[in-house]
């Protein structure tokens, strides 16, 4: 009788193993998938690193892990297009494998980030150092834009150094890495020169990608319509779209507080507004009066470094409340955090819940300003000249999963929180 009782018990536990066919099951969240026009209450199943099962009712007994969502918002993985990752120890180098940037493993999953992208802290110079000290060992998904300066962004002279911008040794590199390799950068050289722009642009014809362009700035001021109609192409990227700077010429007459016909032209061409919120390059008398007329941003990220992250900036959901708080609405704000930049930079997989798609997942709360300890029942917004707005809500992350694994979860909302790897 032992011997059947046992065996009965295997075969049980046999059974409730099999009978478990998914990794994770994410039940009763509200699912905002863009790509695929999913606005509803659906519950997600995923195994490995892929979406199985997207429907209104998956029996969680079918998932090793369950995560609750009721009440919350899922999504998919947040994608920062904007990104300084290129940290290290050389002092003098600022951005390329110096103090400014950031390990990104240390703020991404807590905010619903699961791929960055580096905005040219490396050039094809310095690419071999970045990939190993930091894309090869994150566990956030790190892809880049290549600096069209072969030193990359270390600053001073370097970044103005024009005989350094190589476009075939640039397009080469990039043509010998387009697993992490997904656009060129072109970002604070000063002068009225135009060479930097169509050297970035020859380089990403070379090698088929998107470019970048973030002007340093220029007195007078480098034309952006010329820009938008002369210099770049359908599918590139014009970041610090809000920036007010005397430096560099506004998409939105001050004036007239109405967005400039020429860049309504530049969108219909194909040009893509980047938010590259950043420590200086984000204004709120640019972006209110822009968002009250209609025009979003293309894509929405942070240029976070070690500077804007402590700043007006913070971090990625800081910026995309901050959108929700000048009155674009929720679905707008995650497309633009995640359909929008996987199509930007070609990464198709990426930003949607699709059957067959990668599990990146965020999992956010849509925090309520009444909550606050506050009397005004809102949550405070600013940006780098003191300007603030109020807003009624702010997003938070309360689950983050990056290639089918929980990578962080604020409230134990998992079950079980830890799977045995017996």
């Amino acid at each position: 009788m032992k011997k059947i009782h046992f065996t009965i018990v295997l075969l049980s536990c046999f059974l409730a193993v099999h009978a478990q066919k998914y990794a994770i099951v994410i039940k009763g969240g509200h699912v905002i998938d863009p790509r695929n026009n999913i606005n509803a209450v659906m519950d997600i199943a995923l195994k490995g690193d892929t979406v199985m099962q997207i429907a209104k009712n998956i029996d969680p007994k079918e998932g090793i892990q369950v995560v609750d969502a009721k009440g919350l918002y899922v999504t998919p993985g947040l994608i920062d297009i904007h990104s300084h990752n290129f940290y290290g120890t050389k002092m003098d180098q600022t951005y390329s494998n110096g103090p400014n940037a950031l390990a990104p493993d240390g703020f991404t999953f807590r905010t619903g980030v699961t791929t960055v992208v580096d905005a040219g802290c490396a050039g094809w110079k310095s690419f071999p150092d970045f990939k190993k000290q930091t894309i090869d060992i994150s566990k956030t998904r790190v892809l880049s834009f290549l600096n069209i300066v072969g030193e990359g962004m270390r600053g001073g002279t370097y970044e103005q150094n024009v005989e350094d911008m190589d476009a075939a040794a640039t397009a080469k590199v990039a043509m010998e890495n387009p697993e992490y390799i997904v656009g060129i950068k072109l970002a604070h050289y000063n002068g009225y020169n135009w060479t930097p722009t169509d050297r970035a642009v020859e380089a990403g014809k070379l090698a088929n990608i998107p470019v970048m362009i973030d002007f340093g700035g220029s007195k007078p001021v480098l034309p952006i319509e010329e820009l938008f109609m002369k210099h770049l192409r359908p599918g590139d990227i014009f970041t610090h779209c809000f920036g007010q700077l005397s430096s560099r010429e506004t998409i939105l007459d001050v004036a007239t507080g109405k967005i400039k016909p020429f860049v309504l032209e530049a969108r219909k061409k194909g040009i893509i507004f980047d938010v590259g919120y950043g420590g200086i390059s984000f204004a709120f008398s640019q972006a209110i009066p822009a968002v009250k007329s209609g025009f979003y941003p293309n894509t929405i990220s942070t240029d976070i470094h070690t500077g804007s992250m402590n700043n007006a900036m913070k971090d990625m959901l800081n910026v995309m409340s901050k959108f929700l708080a000048m009155g674009m609405d929720l679905q707008s704000v995650i497309k633009a955090s995640t359909w929008t930049p996987a199509q930007v930079i070609h990464r198709e997989k990426l930003g949607n819940l699709s059957v067959g798609a990668h599990a990146d997942v965020s999992i956010l709360r849509l925090a309520d300003g009444k909550f606050q300890l506050n009397d005004t029942g809102t949550f405070g917004f600013w940006d780098y000249t003191g300007t603030k707005i109020q807003g009624k809500q702010k997003l938070e992350a309360e689950v983050t999963i990056r290639a089918g694994k929980v990578v962080y979860d604020l409230n134990g909302l998992t079950t079980p929180l830890v799977v045995s790897k017996r």
